[in-house]
Parts: C-alpha cells; sequence; structure tokens
C-alpha cells in the first residue's frame, strides 16, 4: 500500500474513532439530562432527551455505513479488523443507551405530573457511576487500554448493588401505600435502565479487552 494510501486509510480509522467518540458522548448527556429532568422536574429537558433519540440512531446508520465501507475497500487485517468490528459492535451498545435514556426521559415527564414521592439519592449516585463506566469503556476503546477497561466490568458490580437496594426501598413504598405504586413502578423503571445501560458499558469494555488481547472474557470476570 503507498504511502499516500496508508495516510487515507489512517485517516479514515481515525474519522471512524472520532464518529464513535461523538456518538459516545450524546448518549452521555443523554444519561446526565435524562436524571437532571426527573430531579429538577423539568418536563421541557425530558422532551429534548426523547427527541434527542433519534440524532443517535443517526449515527449509528452512519457509523454501520463507514465500517461497512471500510470492510469492503481497505480489506483490513488483525487488530484494524477488530477495531472496525468492534466499532460496528460498539454503536449497537450505544443506540440501545440511547433507547432507554428516551423511555427513562418518558418516565420523568410522567413523573413530574404527580407529587414527588422521595428525594432522589441513590439514582443519581447509579447515574454518575454509569455515565463514569461509559466514558472509561469508549476511553480504553480509543486507547486500547484493557486495564481500564477491566476496570469498567468490575465496576458493574456498584451499580448492580446500588439498583438492589433503590428496588428494595420502592418496594417497601408500594408494600406500604398502595397510592404510591405508580410513581414507585417508573422509579423502578428507571433504576433498572441505569443497570441496563452499565451492562451495555459492560459490553463495550469486555469487546475492548477482545481487540486488545485478541481473548474474549465474557462471562468470566468474578
Amino acid at each position: 500500500m503507498s504511502g499516500h494510501l496508508v495516510a487515507s486509510y489512517d485517516a479514515e480509522l481515525k474519522d471512524l474513532k472520532q464518529h464513535v467518540l461523538t456518538m459516545g458522548g450524546l448518549v452521555e448527556k443523554m444519561i446526565t439530562d435524562a436524571i437532571k429532568a426527573l430531579v429538577d422536574r423539568d418536563t421541557e429537558l425530558a422532551e429534548k432527551i426523547i427527541a434527542m433519540d433519534h440524532e443517535v440512531n443517526g449515527h449509528e446508520v452512519a457509523i454501520d455505513e463507514k465500517c461497512l465501507e471500510l470492510l469492503a475497500l481497505r480489506q483490513p487485517t488483525g487488530r484494524d479488523l477488530r477495531f472496525i468490528t468492534l466499532a460496528l459492535k460498539i454503536v449497537t451498545d450505544l443506540e440501545r443507551i440511547g433507547d432507554k435514556c428516551a423511555n427513562m426521559a418518558k418516565r420523568a415527564r410522567q413523573l413530574n405530573q404527580e407529587p414527588p414521592l422521595k428525594p432522589y439519592v441513590d439514582i443519581p449516585r447509579m447515574a454518575h457511576w454509569v455515565e463514569q463506566m461509559i466514558k472509561e469503556a469508549l476511553d480504553a476503546f480509543v486507547r486500547g487500554d484493557a486495564e481500564l477497561a477491566i476496570k469498567v466490568c468490575k465496576d458493574d458490580q456498584m451499580v448492580d448493588d446500588l439498583n438492589q437496594q433503590v428496588q428494595r426501598e420502592l418496594y417497601t413504598y408500594m408494600l406500604e401505600d398502595p397510592a404510591t405504586i405508580s410513581r414507585a413502578m417508573r422509579l423502578t423503571y428507571i433504576s433498572k435502565s441505569l443497570e441496563r445501560i452499565a451492562d451495555h458499558a459492560t459490553n463495550i469494555a469486555e469487546m475492548v479487552i477482545f481487540m486488545v488481547k485478541g481473548k474474549d472474557i465474557r462471562h468470566t470476570l468474578p
């Protein structure tokens, strides 16, 4: 491959990496704003997040097309091949995170029409950890950092523990006062959605480990 073609190919890989990061930054913002819409009772913000899901979908389509183009025209091998196929998988997880954020915003919009059930403490804490996991998973992807990816996988347990704590508290509300059931169920959905987003971040981290080490560690970490 000539020097010009190599430079062009490297530029395409760099652009692909940046596009994935842009999409990742968008879903990180959606998580932040979905919880802000809930805590601040900001229905207008919730509506904006719901609309942003279309933008996330557009990024997924564009990245998929670029990956397939690179696979067809450049015929990558080795680490480049793993990188491009990983990008294809990452955007699927990011798109699903966007869907979860839009649905959380819909629940926030509903909750904003009723009196608050309780002060929100653990759900914002969960959101903080989830955002951190996504950011670190994408940083690991960009830097090829397997150790950071392993950290993300281990951090998933913290989010699981917080989710279980929130679920127990909300079940107590529902048992003690049936009038709280609809609000508690919506908060349960938001908490479970954050836990699921953490799972998507873990998926990305596991794929990064495969990209770097060529080793599939899914279902093997304690």
